[in-house]
């Protein structure tokens, strides 16, 4: 485990776990061994945790003044681990208690934090605390689960003379949304990995100056993500909403279902939303409630593209595409709800898909924007511009569905094995639309206004061919073009499409 020595000699101990840009994360408890953190959830596939374990905690020295244990003392160790590092800059985290640290640490070096992520915690550092009555409802949210009476007793029971063994015990099921195996081995470890007479002395007196804080927080220029869960009490989502309002720029963002330790109730969801922020190429959007990530290139003020990616897909699968385009074009890259790094809300359909693409257009300004969509995404695509004609501006269907019933319909899908990149929920959905769709779908073409481009992939695509040229026939005077390559038109024969896009006048 390597090792540095802080500025007043005590030599401390940190960990990476993953790879790519480092993380610097700040541990709660407070004053707990880091380990809790785990990889976050799987955050460690995006970026390289660094893991530090506070003075006295984990495998860092005890130091010789017990009076460094307190919050604020131990700013100088955040700073010593960025030189240590040899980074200009730093991505911080500060998870509960940890985060006290990080906003510490982005108020007296401003200048050295590339991006903040407070993780259910935005507290004392600010003068903000949640009250008894919100700490009341949250418990009592939880009145229908099974383990409720026994943990409420146990609950009550806490007092004064409690010993901090007993009120962890007692107030642990409450911290987590679902109070469920792997919460249970979670919160088991927290006794031992906790320096409780370290933990005494890190809000202790002098460490916060909350005016201060908000004063010098105003030349903080680096954007800041604060992450609250929805049944979390410390901090509620509404302090948390009070929280991030004290910082220049800062995004909230509220984890259904999740507790205190979001990473544990919901990992793909707790990551999601946290690699979105830290990405520097995706941006998000908040439509209908839902964020959706998108990658946005080219110069600004250019003639808009948005990409729709196809079922299962990202934006990311424009890749090479994107990159062309954007030498004369503003181009985006848009990932639908479920997939990528957008929102898993449910609610899936094509029609559902519809709303959201002119969502997304609308809550960006892109109105008359060309839209390029593949299958899924070229269905949804199909269904805005017949639904809200004059939207579009231009648009390119490559391989999507056309909406007449399936003769033999499709089977239900068997899930496959391991994580998927999108909510398997999706196939289902879809394929119940594909089986039997609305009729008016394919009434609607008529209505289409855009100017349009149908691209086929030729005998070897699944989609039956002949089923592209009935769309492109009633689609007012819509072109079809054809490049045998299958289904993935835009991935195998990238050139060729990209020639037929500037054909088109893309």
């Amino acid at each position: 485990m390597p090792h540095f020595t802080t500025y007043d000699g005590t030599e401390l101990a940190y960990r990476f776990v993953g790879e790519g840009e480092p993380l610097v994360c700040l541990a709660g408890g407070p004053m707990r061994d880091a380990d809790y953190l785990g990889d976050l959830g799987g955050l460690g596939a995006h970026r390289a945790l660094v893991l530090l374990d506070a003075r006295g905690t984990g495998a860092s020295a005890v130091p010789a003044d017990p009076g460094t244990y307190r919050c604020d003392r131990q700013v100088g160790d955040v700073e010593a681990l960025r030189v240590h590092l040899r980074r200009e800059r730093i991505d911080l985290l500060g998870h509960s208690a940890g985060g006290n640290l990080a906003t510490l640490y982005a108020a007296a070096h401003p200048e050295r934090v590339r991006s903040l992520v407070l993780v259910t915690s935005v507290g004392r550092a600010l003068g903000i605390g949640s009250t008894e009555a919100e700490w009341d409802a949250v418990v009592e949210g939880f009145a229908d689960r099974p383990w409720y009476p026994e943990a409420r007793t146990a609950l009550d029971a806490v007092g004064p003379d409690t010993p901090p063994s007993r009120v962890r015990e007692a107030v642990a099921p409450f911290t987590y949304g679902r109070w469920d195996g792997p919460a249970r081995e979670h919160a088991a470890t927290e006794a031992a990995q906790t320096h409780v007479e370290a933990a005494s002395s890190y809000h202790g007196e002098g460490a916060y100056d909350p005016e201060s804080t908000r004063r010098a927080l105003a030349a903080l220029t680096a954007p800041v993500l604060v992450l609250a869960g929805e049944r979390d009490a410390g901090p509620t989502p509404a302090t948390a909403a009070e929280g991030a309002a004290r910082f220049p720029s800062a995004e909230l963002v509220v984890l259904p279902g999740a507790g205190h330790y979001p990473w544990v109730d919901d990992g793909p969801a707790f990551v999601r939303a946290v690699a979105a922020f830290l990405d520097p190429e995706v941006r998000t959007v908040t439509v209908d409630d839902v964020r959706l990530a998108h990658r946005v290139r080219g110069p600004e003020g250019a003639p808009p593209v948005v990409l729709v990616h196809g079922r299962g897909e990202n934006g990311t699968t424009w890749e090479h595409i994107a990159a062309e385009l954007a030498a004369d074009r503003r181009v985006y890259a848009v990932d639908l709800r479920g997939h990528g790094l957008s929102d898993r809300p449910g609610g899936y359909g094509f029609d559902a898909f519809r709303d959201e693409l002119g969502g997304f257009l609308k809550a960006l300004g892109l109105g008359g924007a060309t839209v390029v969509a593949h299958s899924m995404g070229a269905g949804a695509a199909c269904l805005l511009a017949a639904h809200e004609p004059g939207l579009i501006g231009r648009l390119v269907l490559e391989e999507p569905p056309v909406f007449l019933p399936l003769d033999p319909p499709r089977p239900p899908a068997v899930r496959p094995e391991g994580a998927l990149g999108f909510d398997w929920e999706i196939v289902p959905a879809t394929d119940t639309q594909l089986n039997d769709p609305d009729p008016s779908w394919c009434e609607g073409l008529s209505a289409i206004t855009a100017a349009t481009l149908v691209v086929a992939g030729g005998p070897t695509s699944h989609v039956p061919q002949d089923r592209m040229s009935w769309l492109a026939g009633r689609v007012p005077g819509a072109r079809l073009v054809t490049i045998g390559a299958g289904h993935l038109v835009h991935t195998e024969r990238p050139e060729e499409f990209l020639a037929a896009l500037r054909e088109f006048g893309v």
